[in-house]
């Protein structure tokens, strides 16, 4: 927030004094000398004095009282001392989350498109943390690093398809290549990382990679990052869509679902996080409201105040208007006359 003050405020008491001098300085009384016959020697002049010489003194005067008064303009400024947190989002997109079992607005919803729109909400809730996502099925990558910039993360997010990565469920390797973008020197204390955490978001369970899923949550143990675990997707047999060699959708087949819900619930134990069933739109939702709580640092700003002085800003035009005024009060070329 920016506004103007007056250190010297007594210069403002004489600048509303100024009318009140003015008018009594016009009705002071001037001593005469009457000289007889001095009106025959009088030749009245074409043009009566010229008043805006005195004007000028007067503005001039007006911006030096006001340029005495001190303005500043003053600057209320915040410092956030508190960084906000490194959060990586790791997301399945094994072709079981093409399953159709979740249901908005009587329109049904694969488990990624039920997913999508829940994690952009949690995004935008943490605009302090810097976030990242990491793809994973056969095998896992990053596709997006920790970052501020939350409107290019909304759209990477919307470019997540399912068939990007060869199929299967790494679970383990997708929290292991989350663990790595998670290393920062410069966060770290006696080998523990410090304001970071992971959330997983699965459909299955674990069939490959090279990492398995109790390994990595042993490793974000050791460095303090906990991890909270989703499980999305209904029990038992869920309608999956079958698409033709132009991708048109053909029609249904039922799947088993393979959520391993104790190895999930391992993994948030091991690593102090939390395990969630999501088993429709609204638990998810509720997952990830209930981790945001969780996870979430109360900045403390530092404020303080620039101040900027604005003397010259009006000592200036005082000045001018003031030499001005001076200057062609008494112009050079008016000649006085004599009879």
């Amino acid at each position: 927030m920016t506004r103007f003050v007056f250190h010297d405020p007594f210069w403002l008491l004489v600048l509303l004094a100024l009318p009140i001098l003015a008018w009594l300085r016009g009705r002071r009384r001037v001593p005469v000398l009457l000289v007889p016959f001095a009106a025959a020697w009088h030749r009245p002049s074409l043009a009566g004095p010229s008043r805006w010489p005195v004007a000028l003194a007067f503005v001039g005067l007006v911006l030096l009282i006001l340029s005495l008064a001190r303005p500043q303009r003053v600057e209320d400024k915040r410092e956030v001392r508190t960084q906000g947190y490194d959060i990586i989002l790791a997301i399945d997109l094994s072709t079981s989350m093409r399953a159709e079992d979740y249901e908005k607005g009587g329109e049904r919803l694969n488990r990624l498109q039920a997913i999508k729109p829940v994690v952009q909400a949690f995004i935008e809730r943490r605009p302090n943390d810097r976030i990242g996502i990491v793809l994973f099925s056969g095998r896992a990558y990053t596709m997006a690093p920790l970052t501020f910039d939350h409107e290019w993360l909304a759209r990477q997010l919307e470019r997540i398809r399912i068939g990007m990565i060869e199929d299967g469920t790494a679970i383990g390797d997708g929290l292991g290549v989350s663990l790595t973008r998670l290393e920062q020197a410069q966060r770290e204390t006696g080998g523990k990382r410090i304001g970071a955490f992971i959330v997983l978001l699965t459909d299955g369970a674990n069939n490959r990679g090279t990492l398995a899923p109790r390994q990595a949550a042993e490793l974000a143990k050791s460095r303090a990052v906990p991890i909270y675990t989703i499980g999305a997707g209904k029990d038992g047999y869920v309608p999956v869509p079958v698409y033709d060699e132009s991708n048109r959708k053909m029609g249904y087949r039922r799947m088993l679902s393979d959520l391993d819900e104790g190895q999930l619930r391992e993994i948030a134990e091991i690593t102090n996080g939390k395990f969630f069933r999501a088993s429709d739109t609204d638990t998810i939702e509720s997952a990830f409201k209930t981790i945001d709580r969780a996870e979430k640092i109360e900045f403390q700003a530092k404020s303080y105040l620039v101040t900027t002085e604005l003397f010259w800003q009006f000592a200036g035009p005082a000045l001018l208007v003031l030499v001005i005024s001076a200057t062609f009060s008494r112009p050079a070329w008016r000649k006085e006359v004599y009879a």
